[in-house]
């Protein structure tokens, strides 16, 4: 069985093209994972539709109730499923994590409002809470989004070309190498003569020094890491 996302959002048209486009879209298209938008507001009990309220003691925005929530993700949930829910003030999004996400066969994502989520729903309902970055958007959708592309590109068939996972960045640490296409000639710029040399090794060495040079200078973290475990 294909691994089947729910995604449960105030704004299920925000994941609309999303889902039909690009990679994502011939992947739903082939059966390779199934994924469906569910708008939180059909397990609302109320006329007027009430999926938030205001804090209790007080403050800015609005927090998202438990009972929709309760509600969809009783309804949808499966036995052994993962429950997430995306937040800023959750776990980093990494590509281990993707690829662990990537193996399971039932995910359900909650996107909730960014003033908050009633408490209630993280301490019985959300097994794992996730965030992409340091920064806060206006809801989880966005990040639901993100975590699905990321993963998809786990799933065997997905990418067509599988060779294409081993050279990308973050697989061996090291951010990627710069890439050059027709024309060699562009404006007075050049493609480096190596890689119009054929010879496979002299290219694999630059792309490595290229690879390295540039994790030293953007992202000095990875570097180090990277040294440090290459010496061990």
């Amino acid at each position: 069985m294909p691994l089947h996302i729910d995604i449960l959002t105030l704004f299920p048209r925000m994941l609309d093209g999303f889902l039909h486009e690009s990679i994502l879209g011939k992947a739903l298209e082939n059966g390779l994972l199934t994924a469906k938008a569910h708008d939180l507001r059909a397990w609302t009990t109320d006329k007027h539709r009430t999926s938030d309220d205001r804090p209790f003691g007080g403050g800015a925005g609005m927090v998202l109730k438990p009972e929709p929530v309760f509600a969809a993700i009783e309804q949808l949930q499966t036995p052994g499923c993962r429950r997430i829910y995306l937040t800023p003030d959750g776990v980093p999004f990494s590509e281990p994590l993707a690829r662990e996400l990537s193996q399971q066969s039932h995910l359900i994502l909650l996107s909730g409002h960014y003033e908050g989520i009633d408490q209630r729903i993280r301490d019985r309902v959300i097994d794992q809470e996730i965030s992409i970055g340091d920064y806060v958007l206006t809801n989880g959708t966005l990040p639901a989004a993100v975590v699905i592309d990321a993963l998809a590109r786990f799933i065997p068939g997905v990418l067509g070309e599988e060779k294409s996972l081993t050279h990308e960045s973050f697989t061996g640490r090291l951010l990627d190498f710069p890439q050059y296409t027709r024309p060699a000639e562009f404006r007075g710029m050049s493609v480096p003569e190596v890689l119009l040399s054929g010879h496979h090794g002299d290219i694999e060495q630059w792309r490595q020094t290229q690879r390295s040079e540039k994790t030293r200078q953007v992202r000095p973290d990875l570097f180090e890491k990277h040294r440090h475990e290459s010496h061990h």
